[in-house]
């Protein structure tokens, strides 16, 4: 007897159908919402464009008006210049540093000219002149990598193993760079230039700072006569293993027989003060860096110039400035309005 193949039924097929019919409504309802925000954004943009054609005459004038005042403004004040220097602290002094042009920063906001005058020996009519002081780290990713390293260098082996350069860069600070930059705004351009021994000695002449650079020099030098005497050592023995291998070539002429380990036993002794010698070479080289990078307590990398540069940019220009504080108060204005007879007619509506 031959079997009948079974029939789909017919609950089937109409289930099969809703599916179909629910994945094109959840299809429908998706691109439905889309398009509403779409429209919305769209509408939101038109509704801006005909408030502002509204009162673009308004926001036209508010402009000129702005414009002009803005110019007047910045023909009648202070021409302002500003000088910078760049600065290399040692000693752990950046934070003393920051400490100090702060300090000045805060009495030439104040206009304290006796206290500023006083404290970088200047007259008063000087101190009144100068507007503001800034002081910033300066470092780049290589600076980092480079200070990282210096910084792994001086831990032992144990604690090199749970420093990671990712945890150092993220807790990396403005105190932890190696170049910081001094800003100076003023009215006078070669202020700067003068107030620049003021600010150095501030640093230079405490009696902390100079302590651990008279120990950083007398260690230095204690270091640089053992490198050197390691030196000497070493090269004694250099001289004296080689009167050793002529006189075994001697006796090897006349025909002793010499043990060909003991030769390279020697051999590599040999090549172990070679290596050792050039490892001390490489010592003194860093230890004549690090005696030339802490011969003062801040090395000066770059002086204030003679002359400042006359302070310029967009958004400290009343030019600027002005028209969009007019045009921002009244964009305000007028947006509440709207929102106020919005409000009214709905509450009317409803």
């Amino acid at each position: 007897m031959s079997k009948e193949l079974p029939q789909p039924q017919a609950s089937e097929e109409v289930d099969l159908g809703q599916l179909f019919k629910l994945i094109g409504n959840a299809f429908s309802r998706f691109f439905n919402f889309i398009g509403s925000i779409f429209k919305g954004i769209f509408s939101l943009i038109i509704s801006f464009l005909l408030f502002i054609q509204k009162h673009f005459i308004k926001f036209a004038i508010a402009g000129v008006i702005g414009l002009a005042i803005g110019v007047y403004l910045d023909m009648i004040k202070e021409t302002k210049y500003i000088s910078t220097m760049v600065l290399e602290p040692n000693f752990q002094s950046v934070q003393q540093l920051y400490n100090n042009i702060n300090f000045y920063d805060e009495l030439a906001k104040a206009k304290d000219t006796s206290a500023l005058a006083e404290a970088l020996n200047i007259t008063k009519k000087e101190a009144l002149s100068i507007k503001s002081f800034e002081v910033e780290s300066y470092s780049d990713e290589n600076q980092k990598v480079k200070l990282f390293d210096e910084f792994i260098r001086s831990l032992d082996t144990t604690t090199q193993k749970t420093i990671n350069m990712k945890a150092y860069l993220e807790n990396f600070n403005s105190f932890d760079a190696r170049f910081h930059t001094v800003s100076v705004v003023a009215t006078n351009n070669n202020i700067a230039k003068k107030i620049q021994p003021s600010i150095i000695n501030s640093i230079s002449k405490n009696q902390y700072f100079n302590l651990q650079k008279n120990i950083s020099d007398i260690n230095i030098q204690l270091q640089d006569s053992l490198y050197k005497k390691q030196i000497v050592e070493i090269d004694s023995l250099q001289l004296l293993y080689k009167k050793v291998m002529l006189k075994e070539a001697d006796k090897e002429m006349q025909g002793t027989n010499i043990s060909l380990g003991e030769n390279g036993v020697k051999e590599n002794k040999e090549l172990s003060l070679i290596n050792k010698m050039e490892e001390l070479k490489a010592s003194l080289v860093r230890l004549n860096e690090e005696r030339a990078n802490k011969s003062s307590i801040l090395n000066v990398i770059s002086d204030f110039p003679n002359r400042g540069v006359q302070e310029r940019g967009v958004l400290k220009s009343y030019k600027f400035l002005v028209p969009s504080i007019l045009i921002g108060s009244l964009l305000i204005f007028f947006s509440l309005l709207s929102i106020n007879t919005y409000l009214k007619n709905y509450n009317n509506r409803a």
